[in-house]
């Protein structure tokens, strides 16, 4: 957890989770390759329970590291010769 902020009846929290892609994922084979996976996740409570969530995950940024979309290079300049 990298953050928690509580107001109201609503709950938000970021987070970063990190493992190995080591099984299958949304129709790609295992790489082996080190992930990271950020995401914001935030609950309405009523009644001291949970009542709803809705979260946001950075698939792009997962499917970059593990190979399926190339990674964006904005540093470089492209040759015009």
């Amino acid at each position: 957890m990298d953050d928690l902020v509580v107001a109201g009846d609503r709950v938000v929290g970021r987070f970063t989770d990190r493992g190995t892609h080591a099984g299958t994922f949304y129709g790609v084979p295992p790489t082996g390759n080190p992930i990271e996976m950020r995401s914001i996740d935030i609950w309405r409570t009523e009644n001291g329970e949970f009542a709803e969530h809705w979260d946001e995950l950075n698939l792009l940024d997962l499917f970059q590291q593990i190979g399926v979309i190339p990674a964006f290079n904005l540093g470089a300049t492209e040759s015009t010769t």
